[in-house]
């Protein structure tokens, strides 16, 4: 093939510096155009909706890369919201039960002070401390002792009811046998009926023993101190009968109760004073005269 005869691309049209002039007087028309005139701005508009989706193509990778990213972000900073709200409600709950355990004690000791007040001879507030070391055996240690006054034998109520006795008094504690005690004996009354027994506990609860089944008491009469021990004061509440059973044939009727007093829940409780000192029983009055001498003749006779 012969090259000698063929025209050179580089001789043909305008010289490169021709065309960089042209191309710089376009440039320079078509800037104070859109300037002045606004020729470009459908051109812009034209060519920006041709290349939105090669845009957002473009912005595809980037854009998923930021959510992503976000996405974890949120999902830790959520987790450690989470959690630090958790610790809150926690947090929150234990102090609400305090706050629900502290308004109990103020009612009771509200209570408690009221019925000190009320009462002529006063009484001594107590703090429950612990119970006994054997819990089988139903007694409770107070933080009054000997230099408090305290004495056996004394009542102990809380705001509702009799709880138990004094029966071991230290220096600085008390020792205070429940009602519940397999041990403990109360002196009571019907407030229906006003009938008097005696009141036992068993081991975790207490009944009526020794009452006729001919006696008049029911589900639901309230049972009081009687007083006539000289140790309880009368009028304290103690227990409500909840079940009588009658059996046939038997000579006494089996007569279940519930206290009502918190016996082993009260964290306050008023140690009752001494009870003023009742007159001496009369002495047994001695028997006629004209009486032993008849027993004497019936025995000789005999």
């Amino acid at each position: 093939m012969n090259f000698a005869n063929t025209p050179s691309f580089a001789s043909q049209g305008l010289g490169p510096g021709t065309r960089l002039a042209m191309c710089i007087a376009a440039s320079i028309a078509l800037l104070i155009g859109d300037s002045h005139f606004g020729l470009m701005d459908r051109a812009r508009d034209g060519l920006s909706v041709l290349l939105y989706p090669v845009q957002r193509a473009v912005n595809l990778p980037l854009a998923a890369g930021r959510h992503l990213g976000d996405f974890f972000v949120s999902q830790a900073e959520l987790k450690a919201e989470n959690d630090r709200l958790r610790s809150l409600e926690l947090a929150q709950s234990g102090r609400l039960m305090r706050l629900q355990t502290l308004e109990r004690e103020l009612a009771q000791l509200k209570a408690l002070n009221q019925l000190k007040v009320g009462r002529d001879n006063g009484g001594q507030l107590a703090e429950v401390l612990y119970t006994a070391r054997d819990p089988f055996s139903y007694k409770i240690i107070i933080d009054k002792g000997l230099d408090a006054g305290i004495q056996p034998g004394l009542p102990v109520i809380d705001e509702i009811g009799l709880i138990g006795q004094v029966t071991r008094v230290q220096p600085l504690t008390s020792e205070i046998t429940l009602i519940v005690n397999k041990n403990q004996m109360v002196p009571v009354m019907n407030l229906r009926t006003s009938q008097r027994t005696l009141l036992y506990g068993y081991g975790g609860g207490i009944e009526v023993r020794y009452l006729s089944t001919a006696s008049d008491i029911r589900p639901g009469d309230v049972l009081v101190t009687s007083g006539i021990d000289g140790m309880f004061q009368a009028g304290i509440p103690v227990a409500r009968v909840t079940h009588v059973d009658r059996p046939a044939g038997a000579a006494f009727a089996r007569v279940l109760c519930q206290s009502l007093a918190g016996v082993q829940s009260s964290r306050y409780v008023l140690v009752m004073p001494q009870q003023p000192a009742r007159p001496p029983q009369p002495a047994p009055q001695p028997e006629p005269a004209s009486k032993k001498k008849k027993t004497s003749d019936e025995e000789d006779a005999g």
